[in-house]
């Protein structure tokens, strides 16, 4: 049985995977904002600051492992855990009190909950992702796909785009079971790799967590 330490790595490893992903993803976002129409770019003044310094930190929280540097003590790790706690329940004061306006609120938002511990905060994550691609935000779109596969995996069923990674009994990171549900011309909409080359990844991450020797 897995202490409880070990869970929370585990927590924190699906973190760093999502980040991994999401700065792959944000090439590719990048490169279709910049090719949308004008009126569907977002004006940066109407955005919520404090929601955008909220998603800053979070991504410099993940930062360090994404250079191979991985939390083990249990004090680092429980301050990691303790900052998104923080963050998603202001959030959630944020979202309730009427402050998501625009599509990068709603992407700050989505992406603060996609580092939440439970099922219903990933698929609140996941609507946020909806409200932002239809208000022009195209960097949601990889994380519409993240968000589902995130929710479908905690709630132990098969993932359907293959973004999501996991460890077990201290193995290696290894690419969580995929339905096939879902074709590689869909995962190019949502701007997710292909299936093939998630396997490629999968070898990549393996060698950064390679589990228990």
């Amino acid at each position: 049985m897995r202490s409880k330490v070990q869970l929370i790595v585990g927590v924190l490893l699906g973190c760093l995977l999502s980040a991994a992903w999401t700065s792959l993803s944000h090439e590719r976002a990048t490169a279709a904002v910049e090719s949308a129409p004008a009126a569907a770019h977002e004006h940066a003044e109407s955005d919520n600051e404090e929601l955008a310094a909220m998603y800053d930190a979070d991504q410099a929280d993940r930062r360090p492992m994404m250079q191979g540097d991985w939390p083990t003590d249990r004090w680092t790790i429980g301050r990691l855990l303790a900052r998104d706690v923080l963050r998603q329940a202001r959030l959630m004061t944020l979202y309730k009190g009427g402050a998501l306006c625009t599509g990068n609120d709603y992407y700050h938002a989505a992406m603060i909950l996609q580092h939440s511990q439970r099922p219903d905060g990933f698929l609140l994550a996941h609507e946020f992702c909806v409200v932002a691609i239809a208000k022009g935000n195209k960097r949601a779109l990889w994380l519409a796909a993240a968000t589902e596969d995130r929710f479908l995996m905690n709630i132990k069923r098969p993932q359907r785009f293959g973004t999501q990674y996991c460890t077990v009994a201290d193995g290696p990171m290894a690419l969580y079971r995929v339905e096939p549900g879902v074709t590689d011309a869909l995962r190019k909409e949502l701007h997710v790799p292909s299936l093939a080359e998630g396997k490629e990844l999968e070898a990549k991450f393996q060698k950064l967590y390679p589990g228990k020797r």
